[in-house]
């Protein structure tokens, strides 16, 4: 029987991938029910945020790995509560290092429809970070590192019919809903590259780590990691 491929498991298992798949708008609706569940207990809850918040930040990297890289300092709010009392939990942010990542970029840009698609044009040589090739999907960029991508390789980009060799767009299926630019990326279609500004931070209402997860989610996961940290020592 052969195997499963990484993107077939997460679907099986009702996990969001970072993927224009329509089965992950099938999933989004239903994780609505996510905080109805009222018989589960609050390590359960706890459990299952980390599950689904790992299945989509995953980055194909293992939980020994997460693990290492996982920042219990959060960053500090610098508002008046009073001011602005609908500023989200920074444990939303438990992630952002996830934001450097050179596949996550070009995943984030729309340069192609999965965070699959996106490591198999780096691996392939169709990426390049500061004019030089790049090929590795882990890659951690810099605040101000420029990354740009084939254009034949842009999911989005095709032929034009008339065989002049130019390329337009083409939009693909199911795409729209996933269709927005993170406040730290400086997107150009027109040189199919990215700048990337700096590191994901939260405003009032706004949590600029991409996610289908509230941050009330994420700070159930985070709550996770800290205890499962306090329990090694």
């Amino acid at each position: 029987m052969p195997r499963k491929s990484e993107r077939q498991l997460k679907l099986s298992r009702e996990l969001i991938s970072m993927s224009w798949n329509p089965r992950n708008l099938y999933q989004l609706a239903a994780k609505k029910r996510l905080f109805n569940m009222k018989q589960r207990t609050l390590f359960q809850h706890m459990w299952k945020a980390k599950r689904d918040t790992r299945g989509y930040h995953d980055a194909n990297i293992s939980e020994r790995q997460w693990l290492r890289m996982f920042d219990t300092q959060l960053p500090t709010l610098n508002v008046k509560l009073n001011d602005k009392p609908n500023h989200p939990n920074t444990a939303s942010l438990m992630y952002a290092c996830m934001e450097r990542r050179l596949d996550f970029i070009v995943f984030r840009s729309h340069f192609a429809s999965s965070i699959w698609m996106a490591r198999q044009m780096i691996v392939h040589g169709k990426v390049k970070v500061n004019g030089k090739d790049m090929p590795f999907p882990s890659h951690t960029v810099k605040d101000g590192d420029v990354v740009a991508v084939d254009p034949e390789a842009v999911v989005t980009l095709k032929p034009k019919a008339n065989g002049s060799g130019a390329l337009e767009f083409v939009p693909q299926q199911y795409q729209q809903p996933w269709m927005f630019i993170p406040d730290y990326l400086e997107v150009n279609y027109n040189s199919c590259s990215t700048v990337f500004l700096r590191e994901p931070v939260t405003r009032p209402n706004v949590t600029e780590v991409p996610s289908p997860y509230p941050p009330e989610f994420h700070a159930l996961s985070f709550e996770f990691y800290l205890r499962r940290g306090r329990t090694r020592k």
